[in-house]
């Protein structure tokens, strides 16, 4: 009896041995296994939290150049209302010169703009009380420079901030205020710009 315990016993060794040997291999097979799987999610975690970096830097850098374009529109469009604004001063300006000042300022403006001399000078209703005093003087400068001097005062007047129209047989040269301030703003508007912001 004693040899079939040995051999039982033995017999049972073996099957503990050759189990415990394989529970070992599937552990050893399962932390394996367990550690390539942490591998791989440590390697996804790592490119997502990485893609998601770059993600949020391309949206950070496009919200910055956005934010950049957007204020130096801003600044742009505040510089060029304040330059307008300089322009619209500089015609309040000229309309409030003292009479004297503004009629040689009109007198100048007729003499320049006359071609025959002998045009009808059309003026706004506030500015025909110095109509009489510009043509006159108007008149004298075109004679002394050599050509005839008459023009007339229109009975007419014209919706204008200021300045003068000369008008003859159908053909008007404007000279009002605000197309001369046109003309100014567009060819000296970067020089305003460069004395107000030292642009």
């Amino acid at each position: 009896m004693k040899g079939i315990e040995k051999i039982s016993a033995h017999i049972e060794a073996d099957a503990k041995a050759a189990a415990q040997s394989v529970l070992d291999a599937a552990e050893a097979k399962v932390n394996q296994i367990k550690a390539d799987y942490d591998q791989k999610v440590k390697s996804v975690y790592e490119t997502k939290i990485a893609d998601g970096k770059k993600d949020i830097d391309s949206k950070v850098d496009n919200a910055a150049r956005l934010g950049n374009m957007e204020a130096k529109k801003s600044v742009l469009a505040t510089k060029q209302e304040m330059v307008s604004k300089a322009f619209d001063r500089a015609q309040e300006m000229i309309v409030d010169l003292p009479a004297e000042e503004y009629e040689a300022f009109l007198t100048k403006l007729v003499v320049e703009s006359a071609n025959t001399g002998k045009e009808e000078v059309v003026f706004n209703e506030r500015d025909k009380k110095h109509a009489k005093k510009v043509v006159d003087a108007a008149n004298k400068q075109l004679s002394a420079n050599g050509m005839e001097g008459g023009l007339t005062v229109a009975d007419r007047t014209a919706d204008i901030a200021g300045g003068v129209l000369l008008s003859e047989g159908g053909i008007e040269v404007n000279s009002s205020l605000e197309l001369l301030m046109d003309v100014c703003r567009s060819e000296m508007s970067s020089q305003v710009a460069e004395v107000m912001f030292g642009e």
